[in-house]
This record gives C-alpha cells, structure tokens and sequence, in this order.
C-alpha cells in the first residue's frame, strides 16, 4: 500500500495515516482519481488540512461523488456554475422541508469545493471571496423565488407602486447584504449581515383576504430567514444577522423604501453610515433596489469633505479598543490590534471623509479601494502596499482557521496538530516562521492604523515634570521620617497609614514575584499616582481605596500604562475615588471601566435613553445571539460603563437626583429590552415563533412589567429589579419550528431565560437581582401569565397590598401590543370603586407592620432614624400616595397615567384629592430624602442617620399622614 502522506510534516503524516482507513475504507476511488487535477498525494494534502474535507469524504461519499462529475476540482468556481448546480438541486423541491434539505446538501457540496480549492492554494484569495459571495447570493435568490411564489398562493400578490415605472404593479422583497456580502469579500465559514426592504405601500390580491403589504414581506422574510438559518438534520445554510437593520433587533422585520429612506434622513447614527459604505442589493428586485440605494447614497457619502467623520471615527477606534482589552482578544486577527478590522476601518475612514467628492471611492471592494487610494496619493505607495499585504494575509489565514473545521473563528489555534495545519495550509514550514510573518504584518497595520485615525491625546507623555521624591518614597529608598515629612510636606492626612499601606503592596506575593516588565511598569505608576493623590482633599484615605484597583490590576499592567499616558485619565481617577468609596470599589471589581475615565466630556455627560439604546445595539452587534456566555458578558459591562457615568455626574453636580434615577432605570430598560431580544431569539432559532391566529404577524407577545423601583422610575445604585412577566398569545396553539412547543410552555422558558440573563454570577458578577415575588400568587404562581389570567387574579384573589404595588407598576420591555393591553388592564383596576374606610385600614395595617419589622426599635429611635422605613419616613409617603390613588381613581382616572410618585403627588393635588401646598410640600421632602440615599449610597453608607437628621421633613410627613390616613 502506498502512503501518500509521507511528504507531510510528521505531527500532520501520523494523523493522516491514523485516519485514512476510515475515511477510505475500500480504498481511494476512481471516481476522485479521474479528476486530472486530484492525485493521492494532492488527497493526503486535502485530509491533514482540513478535518471538514476529511469528514465529508467519509460521511457524504456520494456528494463529493456527485461534485467531482458536475465539474472537476481544479476548474474555478464561478457564477454561473453556481447557479447551473443549484438549478439542479431545486429541480427536485416539491415543498418548504424539502427546499430547506436541498439548500443544505448545496451548502456542503460547495463548501467542499470552495475550501478544497482555497486551502490547497488552487484558488486565490480574489476567488475564494468571490466564490463564497456567490455562492451566498445563489442560496438567498433561490430561496426568496421559491418562498416567493409559496407566499403568493398563500396570502396572494402584493402590489403598489412601481419606483422603477411609477404604474401600480406586483412588488417583490428586496435583499440588501452588508458588510463582507455587501463587499463580496465572505469569509468560507461567514455568516451574513441582512437588511429586508419592499417598494412601498400596497396590500396582496389574489386571495380571499388581502394582507397589507409590510406584514406579507415580514412574513415573507421570517421565511427567507428560516431556510437559510435554521438548524435542522442536514445541518444550516449561513447564519443570518438582521441587527443592522434600523431600530435593530426591535425594528420592524422589514420596511418601505420610504421608510428606510426617513430612518437614514432623520435618525441615521454615524456607525450605520459606516456600515451602508458595503451595502449592495444581492437579490430580489434588483431594479428596484438600485433606485433604493441611490437614495440612501447621501446618508452614506457627504458631497464635501467630512472632516467631522473623524471625531466618530475615533470614537469607534476607543470602542474597538475597550472591546480588545475586554475580551482578551488579541489572538484574534480579525479584532486584535493589527487584525483585519484596522485595515478595513482605515479603507473605510476615507470612504466615509472623501467618498461624497471622489466618487471613485464609492466602491465597496477593499482591494480596489486600496488601489484608489494610491491612485488619488491619499496613501502613500509603501502604506498601500503594506495594507494590501496584510489584508491579503490575514484573509487567507482566516479562511485557513475557518477551512479547517467548517468553523466562524478568527482565533489562532492553541494545539500544536492545528497550528501544524495552519503552517501547511499558508505555506509555512513551522508554526513559528507562520507566527513571525503574522507579527510583522500585525505591526505595519497597528502603526498605519494608529498614524491614521490617532486622536490629540495618544501622544501624551507620563513622567515629565515628576519629582524625584515620589520615586524614592515609593522604591522606599530613604528612612521612614523622611517619608513621613514628605507626605506631611505635600498635604496626606495620615502619612503613617499610608506608608504603611505602602509597604504592605510592596511585600504583596504578586508584586514580588511579578515579572519585568510588570514591575517596570508598576515602578513607574505609583509614583505618579503619589503625586496625583495631592490634587485632592484627602489623599491619604483617596490612597487607601485607589490602591484597590492597583492590587486587582497587578496581572494586568496594560492599566497602568493607560493611566501613565492619560493624566486626565488619572485625574479623574483620584477625584473619583476621592469622593466615593462605593465608586472605587466599581473600579476595583471591573478595572475595565477605567477606559470611560478617558474622555471626561461623556464621562460627566450620560446618555439620554435612545442613545443608550442606540450604543447598546452597536455593542452587541459584533455578538452572535447564540454566544450567550459573551452576551451576558458585555451586557454587564455595559451597565456598569454607564452607572459609572451616572454616579460621576451626581457628584460632579451635572445631574440632579430626579435625573439620576431617570438615568438609571432607562438603564435597567435598555438592557432588560436586549434580554428580551437574546432569549426569544434563541427560542425561536430552537423552536419557532409561538403560534399566533391566522393574520396575526408572527413576533412577540410577550411584556416585561416593572413595579417598584423600576416600575416607579425610581431606581438606585444598588437597586433589584421587580418584574412581572405576561403573554397575551393563545396558551393552546403551538410554535411554528421543527421541535415544536405550546406557547405556554414556550413563554414560560422566555421568562426563564430571562432570569437566568439577568441573574446569573459571571466572572463579570450579576447584571441586575431579580425579584419576582409580585407575580400573582407570589412564588407558589406560575412564572408567566397570561393577561387574561393575570386580570382575573387582580380582580379576584389579589390583596390590597398588591393593588398598591400595582399603581407602581409599567410596561418596561417586550411587545408593545402587550404592554398596551397590560396598561389597560392597570387602568382598570386602579379606577374599580373601593370603600375608603376599609381600604384606609388595611393599607394602615400593613404599614404598621413594616414599621415594626423593619423600623428602628423604639428605644433607639432618639439616636437612629432611618430613612425609608421610620415614622416620617420615605415609606409613609409612598403608602399615603398609594392609598389616596386607589381610593380616588375611580372618580380622578387620570390619576392612573403616571406610576412614580412625583408625579402621583402632582397628579392628585391637581384633581383637589391633596391640597396642592401639601402635595408640593411632600414632593420636596420626598425628594430630599432620596438625596440622601443616593448620596450615602455612594459613601457604602445605609439609610439609617442620626436621630435628629430631617426634624422638619418628618414632622410634616406625619402631620399629614394624620389628616390622610388616621383611622
């Protein structure tokens, strides 16, 4: 017997030969050896570099079979090809399951001939590219024509204005791909980034019952998705990510040009200019989305030259880099520094600044834009050259990460059997030449990134103008007396604690046995950070809770430097911690957050809600919904980033406390609407939507309420969340995928997911405690309700404490269908006629209570007063307002538009139930005392102050506590 794979590097020849029986157990067949191009020798080369070509060899013998002869291996694959092969395939579709299976089978067969072809080096990386574009376009045009016309005999044609002709006639979807498809550049193992759009208005004729046209494309694309997606026996065809499109993830599925057009006009975000630089229609109506696309063209590129693109362009770089520093990425080629993406950014940075003037720039492949670039001496020709290298490099490396396994990865591999492959694969006689390659061209596109898009700041140098002092006190190189004068000389409180604090991180286990360049690096920080203490009041207790962060960063220098090249950075830090220890701790928990230190305008400026939710949706963008572990990751890091901002701006005086508390609830909603978004995705990607009446749009009808806190916007630095979860679906139908379930059981999952999303302790800690005790029946209820069963327990079963809880409740999340009807529902039970007396009493009864389980005992009450829970205290106001609600609803049902307290005190001496001094008067004290909470929240203090804190507030609260609610 011959052994062709003696000429394989030898971890490469063992495993080859260890394998070849089993994936040819009768032998090589004639049928691949009569393929001029295919020798046993080029066989053997084929299964060490890819275990996807080995295993398709053994498992699917009769495709690869069936390829060979539809055209041999060592001819291109070209459009035209694609498109016969498929032609092929669809001859035999006869229904939805069976054009799924043969999408799957055409998937496998070309990407053994796309990954055969690149990974061998037949083909180049132009036409690897090519190909896999292709290759997507013929899947997503074979689909969309066949589900097409199964839509029509189904709901009938949809018809509207033509943008082509102007006359009324049948519309047809619009597929517009972005990023990699939209550039013809996918990668061999890619997903693909989507965006449905329809001509305009209209609705279906030809059936029974006409649909308006928006739902028949969702409906429609639903579908698209579902035969390109969806996991079934025969495997998948591309992932699909439909976050571009506008409102993201909570955006409708699909939308009228018109529509589109207003979106990009209006709200269109500097990031999603960006994004539409690659965008091209790849099926459906070409014609018409030509017309499409010339109408976003201005969103996309300005008729002069955007220098104001920089400053967002920036922006994005710090993203990038947070996003590095956060998920460890720099084994990643495609987001490590040096990696793809830098090169793609560069290219796309002067698309976006000169693309509206030089219109040669409006393309969207990169090669040929590098080419522009040197044509119209943007770049010069040794920049573009190195670019060019780099990009063609780290492509064909990626498809070689990617072809080895069938895999979406950009990681280098840590096995020394893969790293083998790799180095065969790209040409390489070790891993190590392979590895040298890569870092010189990493460097050359790190440097070329950063001379582009630098920003003022990255040039900053750390140890100007530092004196010596600093140096020998921390290097302990003088005597303890004159490092106590010297601390006394420059304004530390306590010189002896912190010298010995000092000392106490000097002898610390991981500083003595830190390696150089850490210890380097250390050895030039505390110096400056000794220095930079002396800008506050107190820098002796300052050092004390700063040298937390240091101990948590000791593994992790790269901080330190940061802080060394960013004094304002430092700055921040100082005063920061200076002025709050609960911040301090922040850092120290999550020293990531210190990149939002660096640019201290948005440091001290927080987010509105749309913008929250806008840099949200950025995030998470680059994370697969069915990454969830990375999901929950950066969503706790997000919450954290802005609390951050938050809790600086109330210290800093930028936001009063009613704005705090807006702030961090439309937090807490932001998030909360993402949650939704992953675990009804990964639902629906398991089991299908939920089963809806005929007509109905296929989506959500599910809604997160808020009581409390939340539902009171109202919520603090350390607050849980109070949620209720309804569906208003029909518990009896069923879902719509290959693994079906009822909807009960499906909605009764969503809210476990959610849970668990918001609960569970990651390295990153818990995104928010959740506490569904108000659900109906508490924790002995069922976890989700229907509104309907949900009404009737309020309407029959629920106590009247839980009618108080309710007029702090809102829709915070979910469908808005739903959250209307559950706000109806409120209304309604908030306006039922009540007998004050009795209602009087057992809301007195249960304050009572309370005050006795959770109030300062009385004979401690001359020493202690706290806050929420005393006699005169936050609570007494809440259970006033609570009992005046439902006791005047019914008359006054405007007082149910509002769920915070505020504006329910307002409310009610509007409509004469309070008088209105007293309602002003209550507003003010409330908010006084919230103040106070905030504000000791962030000292790590509760809300228990001396007894004689707040006389005045509590001796009003109680006066009118008296005329309300005495019995």
């Amino acid at each position: 017997m011959s052994e062709p794979w003696n000429c394989l590097p030898l971890p490469l020849a063992d495993d080859v030969a260890a394998s070849w029986a089993s994936v040819f157990p009768e032998g090589l067949p004639n049928w691949l050896l009569d393929d001029a191009s295919v020798s046993e020798e080029v066989i053997a080369q084929a299964v060490a570099r890819s275990l996807f070509l080995r295993q398709t060899l053994e498992r699917h013998p009769d495709q690869v079979r069936a390829l060979v002869q539809s055209r041999t291996l060592g001819e291109p694959t070209t459009p035209d090809y694609l498109q016969a092969r498929w032609a092929e395939y669809l001859a035999d579709v006869t229904d939805e399951p069976s054009l799924h299976a043969a999408l799957r089978r055409f998937r496998r067969e070309m990407q053994f001939r796309i990954i055969w072809r690149d990974l061998l080096r037949w083909a180049d990386l132009e036409e690897t590219m090519a190909a896999t574009s292709a290759f997507a376009e013929v899947c997503i045009q074979g689909a969309l024509d066949w589900l097409h016309e199964a839509a029509c005999e189904q709901y009938g044609t949809p018809w509207g204005k033509d943008p082509v002709s102007g006359e009324e006639a049948p519309q047809s979807l619009v597929v517009i791909g972005m990023g990699k498809l939209g550039g013809r550049e996918l990668n061999v193992s890619s997903d693909i980034d989507l965006i449905f759009a329809f001509p305009g208005k209209g609705e279906t004729r030809g059936s029974r019952r006409s649909l308006d046209n928006q739902q028949f494309f969702i409906r429609l694309g639903q579908r698209l998705i579902q035969a390109l997606d969806q996991i079934t026996a025969d495997g998948f065809v591309f992932r699909v990510d439909m976050r571009l499109r506008p409102y993201g993830q909570s955006g409708a599925l699909a939308l009228s040009f018109a529509a589109l057009e207003t979106y990009y006009q209006d709200q269109g975000r500097d990031w999603e200019r960006y994004a539409m630089v690659k965008s091209r229609v790849v099926a459906g109506d070409m014609k018409a989305g030509q017309i499409l696309m010339e109408s976003l063209r201005p969103f996309v590129y300005r008729r002069y030259i955007d220098f104001s693109a920089f400053e967002s362009l920036r922006s994005m770089k710090a993203m990038i880099g947070r996003e590095v520093r956060r998920q460890g990425l720099e084994n990643n080629i495609k987001l490590g520094s040096g990696g793809i993406r830098e090169i793609e950014f560069v290219v796309q940075a002067f698309q976006l600044i000169r693309g509206g003037r030089d219109r040669e720039l409006q393309q969207r492949e990169l090669l040929i834009i590098l080419k522009e670039l040197e044509a119209l001496e943007l770049l010069p020709p040794q920049v573009i050259n190195e670019l060019r290298e780099a990009y063609v490099f780290l492509r064909n490396l990626e498809h070689a990460l990617q072809g080895m396994e069938d895999k979406q990865t950009q990681l280098l591999p840590e096995n020394d059997l893969a790293r083998a492959r790799v180095a065969l694969i790209m040409g390489f006689d070790d891993w190590h030449s392979c590895q040298q390659e890569l870092a010189r061209h990493r460097e050359n596109v790190a440097t070329h990134f950063a001379n582009i898009i630098a920003s003022e700041e990255d040039d900053s140098s750390a140890q100007s103008s530092l004196d010596e002092g600093w140096c020998e006190l921390w290097l302990a190189e003088v005597d303890e007396v004159s490092d106590t004068q010297w601390l006394e000389k420059h304004g530390y409180e306590d010189p002896a604690a912190s010298l010995s604090l000092l000392s106490s991180l000097r002898d610390n286990r991981t500083v003595q046995t830190m390696q150089t360049q850490g210890r380097k690096r250390l050895n030039q920080f505390m110096p400056v950070l000794l220095e930079a203490l002396t800008e506050v009041d107190k820098p002796s207790e300052t050092l004390s809770r700063v040298l937390q962060l240091v101990e948590a960063i000791l593994r992790r220098t790269a901080y330190m430097v940061l802080l060394l090249e960013n004094p304002g950075a430092r700055a921040q830090l100082v005063s920061l911690c200076s002025e709050s220890p609960w911040i301090a701790r922040q850092l120290a928990e999550t020293p990531l957050l210190l990149d939002e230190l660096l640019n201290a305008e948005s440091l001290y400026s927080p987010p509105a809600r749309d913008e929250l939710q806008d840099e949200l949706r950025q995030q998470m963008l680059r994370i697969s919904y069915d990454d969830l572990e990375n999901q929950m990751e950066s969503l706790r890091h997000f919450k954290k980033a802005h609390t951050l901002r938050v809790a600086a701006s109330e210290l800093k005086g930028t936001l009063p406390l009613m704005k705090v508390s807006d702030y961090l609830t439309w937090i807490a909603e932001v998030v909360l609407d993402h949650v939704v978004d992953v675990a009804f995705a990964n639902l629906v990607a398991r089991h299908g939507y939920p089963g809806q009446a005929e007509g109905v749009n296929k989506g959500s009808d599910f809604a997160v309420i808020g009581y409390g806190k939340l539902g009171g916007i109202e919520l603090g630095y350390t607050s849980d969340l109070d949620l209720v979860f309804i569906h208003t679906a029909d518990p009896a139908l069923a879902t719509d995928g290959d693994k079906p379930i009822d909807n009960a059981v499906f909605y009764t999952r969503l809210g476990q997911r959610i849970v668990h999303i918001l609960n569970a302790q990651t390295p990153s800690g818990q995104l928010y405690e959740v506490d569904m005790r108000l659900r109906p029946s508490g924790n002995s209820g069922l976890l989700v309700s229907t509104l309907q069963a949900f009404e009737k327990y309020q309407r029959n079963d629920a106590w009247t404490w839980e009618h108080q809880a309710l007029a702090r409740a809102r829709g915070v999340a979910g469908s808005a269908e739903a959250i209307s009807a559950f706000e109806t529902v409120r209304h309604n039970i908030l306006c039922q006629s009540r007998d004050k007396d009795k209602l009087r009493h057992e809301v007195v009864e249960m304050r009572e209570k309370m005050r006795a389980n959770l109030g300062t005992p009385e004979s401690r009450q001359e020493e202690t007063f706290h806050i929420k829970h005393d006699s005169g205290g936050i609570v007494d106001m809440e259970f006033m307002v609570q009992y005046l609600m439902l006791a005047w609803c019914e008359l006054h049902p405007e007082l149910t538009q509002w769920s915070d307290n505020i504006r329910q005190m307002e409310e009610l001496g509007r409509a004469g139930v309070l008088p209105v001094s007293d309602a002003e008067k209550l507003r003010e004290a409330y908010i006084a005392l919230r103040s106070s909470i905030h504000r000791r929240a962030l000292q790590n203090l509760n809300s228990q102050v001396a007894g004689d804190a707040f006389v005045d507030e509590r001796v009003y609260i109680q006066s009118v506590w008296q005329k309300v609610m005495a019995v």
